[in-house]
């Protein structure tokens, strides 16, 4: 299967030969599989042993379901049994059910110049631009594919000269917020507007913090389909500016206010009907600093924390997990809200009104029937015990 399957696909992008890949993450939740995609893994699961195992590590972005949370999310029997069949069919292939966006943070981070075979792609742009990693989005049975033969074919993102700079940007400011990074990650995002542009970034100041970076690289891949960005000065491939751009490169300039346009165009009521804080999941830090806001409140709508198996038990040692939940939250785990039958909770809890910390998610859910919301985690906790949302 992997190796016809890579065959016709290297063709079609014009690859010379395969490379050799150290990782695989596949996207595989139930959702995008639907029945037969299911039913096609269950096929692979029944080959003899040999021939349908994975020969190097191969992971797994969110699922569909937190067992645990799926009555209260009130998804319906169908969904968690699709899950779970296709969790078992994962399984017999020898996949490693990680069930997260986050694994450069939890799992293990590639490094410099490291050829890998990576499918979410808040994943590929962290790994692409932060670690110096090499990695196309590759769609679920490219990845698979990948993980069964150790390789994948050689093109875009794996290639040197398609690591080059093609837009040169400078801004005026330093986010300090999540969601100020997300915005400003979204506004290049649309600038740069295709797969095959590598934006550069000057004017950054200091050293930006991993779950900045991840809110930055996953808004940016959702708004404009980056797989890759420069911070000069700053992500490792960018020492200067000659290092990943040509001379004579024209210059867009980015202001807050820009920023600030694209946030306050999601601010379209004042009352919310749920609070989500996914996509990505949350690191510890970030749910440090959501029960430390959680203290002594009291929700009037839903709060959903969204985390990774490896991350929730920690969570759950250090006591965040029960501040956040004293306050009315709940925190999940090996899930992502958009990947979980979205629409279908819409419908069944009555959830219009959202509002988020995360730009990638309000991008997203406009398509589920929601009317998301950008705001800080702050305002957005403010917002769960009030049920109102602040413009700010």
């Amino acid at each position: 299967m992997g190796d016809q399957h890579q065959i016709e696909v290297g063709r079609y992008l014009g690859a010379r030969d395969f490379v050799a890949v150290s990782q695989a993450h596949v996207m595989a939740d139930t959702e995008s599989l639907g029945a037969a995609g299911v039913e096609w893994l269950e096929r692979l699961a029944r080959l003899p042993a040999q021939e349908r195992r994975v020969r190097i590590p191969t992971i797994t972005d969110p699922r569909g379901t937190d067992f645990a949370a799926a009555h209260k999310l009130k998804q319906q029997p169908w969904m968690v049994d699709l899950e779970r069949r296709a969790i078992a069919a994962l399984e017999a292939l020898g996949v490693l059910m990680t069930n997260t966006c986050i694994n450069y943070q939890t799992i293990m981070p590639p490094v410099l110049g490291e050829h890998v075979a990576y499918g979410d792609t808040g994943v590929v742009i962290y790994s692409n631009s932060v670690c110096g990693a090499r990695s196309n989005f590759e769609g679920g049975p490219s990845a698979l594919a990948a993980g069964l033969t150790g390789r994948t074919p050689r093109y875009g993102f794996h290639l040197p000269e398609f690591r080059r700079g093609t837009l040169r940007l400078q801004v005026d400011y330093t986010p300090t917020t999540l969601n100020g990074w997300g915005a400003l990650g979204g506004v290049i995002g649309r600038l740069a507007g295709n797969y095959w542009a590598v934006p550069v970034v000057e004017g950054i100041d200091g050293a930006p913090r991993s779950d900045q970076l991840k809110h930055f690289g996953a808004s940016m891949a959702s708004f404009g389909s980056i797989a890759l960005f420069h911070l000069v000065g700053l992500t490792p491939e960018a020492g200067r500016l000659a290092d990943v751009a040509d001379e004579g490169l024209p210059v867009h300039r980015i202001t807050k206010a820009d920023a600030d346009a694209l946030q306050q165009s999601y601010h379209t009521d004042d009352q919310v009907d749920v609070v989500v804080f996914s996509a990505p999941q949350l690191s510890l830090y970030e749910l440090s600093d959501l029960a430390g806001l959680c203290d002594g409140r009291r929700f009037s709508v839903p709060l959903l924390a969204v985390t990774s198996p490896q991350v929730k038990p920690d969570c759950d040692r250090m006591g965040y997990t029960a501040r956040i939940e004293a306050a009315g939250g709940n925190v999940l785990s090996g899930m992502c809200f958009y990947q979980s039958y979205a629409r279908e909770i819409s419908e069944a809890r009555g959830w219009k009104r959202l509002a988020t910390n995360s730009a990638k998610l309000v991008n997203i859910l406009g398509g589920y029937g929601y009317r998301p919301m950008l705001a800080s985690m702050e305002a957005c906790v403010d917002a769960a015990v009030n049920g109102k949302l602040v413009r700010t």
